[in-house]
């Protein structure tokens, strides 16, 4: 088989982020095209999280940590989007670059690149950034343009983390186009904010929010951030082969050349910067309890597999948070129907797409996109230890 050809596109889309409603932006696209000779496209559009861009997510270009790259191997036509704001697509004109929490931790990270000791004014766009409706829009494009290129009528879904929080509603309200869902980390709130009344997937509120502790439309992140974040999830021996912080944070860096510019010198005798990561501050509603059942459509019409680590310190928490109480088997005992896989894996966290479990996750892709079933399962939930043995979880 010739090896996947690679293309880079931005995609034409007019904006409905409220801080630029009706500009023409571009969406960046990777693809990775492994349909074999003659062969039929069966296009897969992979979707970032919250934090981290896509390219670093799915494409990191390391050993063989590229999950994209992998499953173009395998045949796939495989294609990785960026949300505006993120990565290499258009980032909103919002004023100058103190557009950031206005907290004081924040700002010393701003010292001295830039300079936020010199003006320390609030956000000059003092509203959150993205939304769902903005987020399912930048989707559909994305979608649409998928289809075109692969002359196909549907598309299987790759998501990471939050994605599933656009990619979830998107296939209930899209499920025409979408073939299968599969959801690594899934973040899932059970409690989480619902539609205007009387509807699906309207915006509870007017847009653009500017909620209290939340009026700003990006904060920043740190390598440093990375590392402690990850490590809260290593309970393994070798669960993380060594040196793989500095690869993800290069990975982050090289699609995010502002960021890369900003943040504390590196040393007393180094003067550059360490760099820090934009984030996109959004305002997320119709991923709950109730939406996730509407219509019957996860689990019939969109089957689902849901992949997760037994480590994972984010996509788990305690019940009484609200907003911030995530469940991931919650979410598949909602799935309406029975076309759902779930499988907990030994040894994994969060960061599992950077981490020895990466090439099993590829496999059960695969083998999900090819067969419809995991391990030999089309159905039911299961705990998948390190040497691949299941144990029901239900």
């Amino acid at each position: 088989m010739a090896a996947p050809v690679l293309t880079d596109y931005y995609v034409d889309h007019d904006s409905t982020m409220p801080a630029n409603k009706g500009e023409p932006v571009k969406l960046f696209v990777r693809r990775r095209n492994g349909t074999p000779e003659g062969g039929t496209s069966r296009p897969v559009l992979m979707l970032h999280g919250r934090s981290v861009p896509a390219l670093a997510g799915f494409d990191l270009q390391y050993k063989k940590y590229s999950w994209a790259e992998a499953l173009a191997k395998k045949g796939y036509d495989v294609f990785v989007m960026e949300l505006q704001g993120s990565g290499l697509s258009t980032r909103p004109m919002m004023g100058d670059w103190w557009n950031v929490q206005p907290t004081e931790a924040q700002r010393k990270l701003l010292v001295p690149h830039p300079n936020a000791a010199v003006d320390m004014k609030p956000p000059t766009y003092a509203f959150q950034l993205n939304n769902s409706g903005s987020d399912w829009d930048e989707v559909d494009t994305v979608v649409d343009f998928v289809l075109e290129k692969a002359g196909a009528t549907k598309v299987d879904l790759i998501g990471w983390s939050a994605a599933s929080q656009q990619f979830g509603p998107y296939a209930i309200q899209h499920h025409t186009k979408v073939r299968s869902l599969f959801l690594l980390a899934p973040i899932f709130p059970p409690q989480g904010r619902a539609s205007a009344a009387g509807t699906d997937f309207d915006p509870p509120v007017s847009l653009p929010v500017s909620s209290a502790g939340f009026a700003f439309p990006m904060s920043v992140g740190t390598k440093a951030g990375v590392e402690a974040a990850w490590i809260k999830d290593l309970k393994c021996p070798d669960q993380r082969e060594p040196g793989m912080v500095d690869e993800v944070w290069k990975a982050i860096m090289a699609v995010d050349r502002v960021g890369a510019g900003w943040g504390p010198v590196v040393s007393p005798t180094d003067p550059s910067p360490q760099g820090l990561s934009r984030i996109r501050n959004s305002y997320w509603w119709g991923w709950n309890s109730t939406t996730v059942k509407l219509h019957d459509v996860l689990g019939d019409k969109v089957p689902v597999c849901i992949v997760y680590g037994e480590h994972d310190s984010v996509v788990n928490t305690a019940s009484n948070l609200g907003l911030q109480y995530f469940s991931v088997p919650e979410l598949y005992r909602l799935i309406p129907k029975e076309k759902k896989l779930m499988f907990r894996l030994a040894c994994a966290g969060h960061q599992a797409p950077w981490e020895g479990v990466a090439n099993d996750i590829h496999t059960m892709s695969d083998h999900w996109l090819k067969h419809g079933k995991v391990e030999g399962e089309t159905k039911g939930s299961f705990h998948r230890d390190e040497d691949g043995a299941l144990t029901p979880l239900e």
